[in-house]
């Protein structure tokens, strides 16, 4: 198993940016993918990047591509999504989730979330 913690969110102007560092603990040896999803008030979960356990893999969607950067240390266990040139649209909780398969298939492993505000 793996515990996960998310930190960095809050309120930002549009443009602005945040770091979010995804922590994990549990798992010493590693060699699981990290994930970060997001959840509007109202709206479904939806995929926003993605990262192999080696880091040479990473996806990102579509709205966010050019803006938001995934990256891990895994010396620290810790995962970050930097964001930048934020927009209002970019406004949800943030979770962060685990998949120890290692094959962005199976993220059974969950974080609490972090809020993430962008006004306008």
């Amino acid at each position: 198993q793996v515990q996960l913690v998310e930190s960095g969110g809050g309120l930002v102007q549009a443009g602005g940016s945040l770091r979010l560092s995804c922590a994990a603990s549990g798992r010493p040896y590693g060699g699981y993918a990290v994930g970060w999803f997001r959840q509007a008030p109202g709206k479904e979960r939806e995929f926003v990047a993605a990262i192999a356990w080696s880091g040479l893999s990473t996806y990102n969607r579509d709205s966010v591509k050019g803006r938001f950067t995934i990256s891990r240390d895994n010396a620290n266990n810790t995962v970050y999504l930097q964001m930048n040139s934020l927009k209002p649209e970019d406004t949800a909780v943030y979770s962060c989730a685990a998949d120890l398969t290692d094959s962005f298939s199976s993220w059974n492993y969950w974080g609490q979330g972090t809020q993430v505000t962008v006004s306008s």
